[in-house]
């Protein structure tokens, strides 16, 4: 009887059990439960302030040679020697190609020789002008005095004209050392070694180009260059001479020269509604080459604002700036701003921000607008890339008080 009475009370207990079970079914575990939803998604940030930032904008451009200069012959014959190496770099007056200059030395000796027969004859004739220049009048007509005096100055006349050939054959002869004209990197030659070439041909030997400097030639619009003159005129930019050119090369780093403003077309393209600035940059260790493709960075001035770097923000239909900033209530808010310029890697905004408002600049693609977040002290390093920020050593750390 005992056992079951024992029997009927544990399946009671059991059956109790199972209907508890039953009804709490489907339902949040408690507070647990309840702390998982409201549980915040920590976020990168960094903490804004007002300062002045330069206003930028990047042009596409691609390199020039500063120039270039297709070597030909001035004077006919056979190539002696070729003096220089081929995709090396060569100073202005050294010597690239000597021609057969045999026939041109005697063309030389000739002229001189020419000169010595011309000179000869010049004191012959002076003697007779003197002496006629005595008997005229006793013993000579006025038209024999009038001849000697002719063919002294015919005499001179043909040493004057020995000289000249004299001078032509020495530029011929000059004319079969060719020589560089400046400084740069020749190409290689299209002629060897005892081939025969000619005067003024219209085949380049080889081509030299100066590569430092360098221009660079960059596209910009012309609604730019209006608002570049505005701001010449307001004073924030002095003149061309205070424009700074930064070069930013193929491979993203940046050129550690900084380039002058050289000219720029006056003319617009009617179908591109853009003109071309050229800008001169120091190429020493020939790191741009003619052909590049690069961008350049130009300071136009700099204005009042706040700093929101490029990749924590993006734009809406409407084409605006917006970006995720942390609310007073700790959650994502989206703001979209009007007008913005831009500011080397950042864009610059004037409005809609204040003094220590927190930019989300990591963690965007798992965020919301209106999703609670934790915020995460970041910053931006020099390459625009998002690193923790600097915690203090544990040395700096607070120490506990004396008892």
């Amino acid at each position: 009887m005992i056992r079951r009475a024992l029997l009927l009370s544990t399946a009671l207990a059991f059956g109790a059990l199972l209907a508890a079970c039953s009804d709490n079914a489907g339902k949040p575990a408690g507070n647990a439960g309840a702390g998982a939803a409201q549980q915040a998604s920590p976020v990168g940030v960094i903490t804004l302030k007002k300062a002045s930032f330069p206003i930028t904008t990047i042009l596409p451009g691609r390199a020039e040679t500063f120039q270039t200069a297709d070597i030909r012959p001035q004077v006919s014959g056979l190539i002696r020697e070729i003096a220089f190496k081929e995709g090396g770099e060569i100073k202005k007056g050294d010597l690239l190609y000597q021609i057969e200059d045999a026939p041109y030395i005697a063309a030389v000796e000739q002229a001189k020789a020419a000169i010595s027969k011309a000179q000869a004859s010049v004191p012959s004739a002076e003697s007779n002008l003197d002496r006629y220049q005595r008997l005229v009048g006793s013993g000579a007509t006025q038209i024999e005095f009038e001849t000697a005096k002719t063919t002294l100055l015919q005499a001179k006349a043909e040493v004057e004209s020995a000289k000249a050939a004299l001078s032509a054959a020495q530029i011929d002869l000059d004319h079969t050392k060719i020589i560089a004209p400046f400084d740069g990197v020749i190409d290689q030659t299209a002629y060897n070694v005892g081939n025969v070439v000619s005067a003024n041909q219209t085949t380049a030997l080889t081509t030299i180009r100066q590569l430092d400097p360098i221009y660079i030639s960059l596209t910009e619009s012309s609604t730019n260059l209006l608002k570049l003159r505005d701001a010449m005129t307001a004073g924030d930019i002095k003149g061309a001479d205070n424009v700074a050119f930064h070069l930013i090369l193929e491979d993203g780093k940046e050129y550690n020269q900084q380039g002058k403003l050289d000219m720029s077309k006056q003319v617009v393209s009617e179908t591109t509604g853009t003109f071309i600035i050229r800008v001169l940059f120091p190429n020493p260790d020939r790191i741009v080459l003619p052909g590049m493709y690069v961008r350049a960075t130009v300071e136009l001035g700099a204005e009042a604002g706040y700093a929101l770097p490029q990749l924590a923000t993006s734009r809406d239909a409407n084409g605006r700036l917006t970006a995720q900033f942390i609310s007073a209530e700790g959650k994502v808010e989206t703001r979209a701003f009007e007008n913005s310029s831009p500011s080397n890697n950042s864009w610059l905004v004037t409005e809609g921000i204040k003094d220590g408002d927190q930019l989300i600049v990591s963690g965007l693609q798992s965020i919301t607008s209106g999703m609670p977040v934790k915020p995460v002290p970041m910053k931006i390093n020099d390459n625009g890339v998002v690193v923790a920020a600097e915690q203090p050593a544990a040395g700096d750390a607070e120490k506990p008080a004396a008892k």
